[in-house]
């Protein structure tokens, strides 16, 4: 399968301009709350979050980090993002596609929130290589996907941890699985 491109999501947030509820759903807000809770550090100097969408999630991890480089393929999810977060004066926002134009300089963490899935085996391969180069020593990946395959993209939730816990620049430090998904908090390996 290709990796969904800048035109389905574009259709997706023409549709709605909270296609997941992100802002209304129980299961969202629990969701965020134990993807905070996850985290080792309770502060990060700089942070970078693939896939943004609406800002909610976002607006929470910015409380976490010196600096936020918040990501999207659509522009209107990072519109809607900035919307979400006036008052956040650490978060950037860029739009850009993390497959083919990862943002450049190092994060101490960098999360990836339900959107792997939606990548080709290629750029899904590329973009964990770059995600790996781009932390520093101890830099933390929080991975957060819906478990129920075939329902999102190329990837399950499950396919997407897994590969990450079974490369050898990662090891995970700890993981939680819930009812409709999984997260995974894993640290890059320092070779001596």
């Amino acid at each position: 399968m290709r990796s969904r491109t800048r035109g389905y999501f574009e259709g997706v947030y023409a549709r709605s301009d909270d296609p997941w509820s992100s802002r209304t759903s129980d299961y969202e807000r629990e969701k965020y709350d134990r993807t905070l809770e996850a985290l080792a550090r309770r502060r990060y100097e700089r942070a970078l979050e693939i896939g943004c969408s609406v800002g909610v999630l976002t607006r929470r991890l910015a409380e976490h980090a010196g600096h936020l480089v918040a990501i999207d393929i659509s522009e209107r999810a990072i519109e809607l993002a900035r919307a979400t977060c006036r008052h956040r004066s650490n978060v950037t926002f860029v739009r850009c596609d993390a497959t083919c134009n990862y943002p450049p300089g190092r994060f101490d963490l960098v999360v990836l929130s339900e959107v792997a899935y939606y990548w080709s085996d290629d750029d899904f391969a590329r973009t964990r290589e770059r995600i790996a180069e781009s932390l520093g020593p101890d830099g933390d990946v929080l991975l957060v996907d819906f478990l129920p395959e075939g329902q999102t993209g190329a990837w399950g939730g499950d396919a997407v941890h897994d590969a990450f816990l079974h490369d050898r620049r990662f090891r995970g430090v700890r993981g939680v699985r819930a009812e409709g998904y999984r997260i995974d908090l894993l640290r890059v390996v320092v070779k001596p």
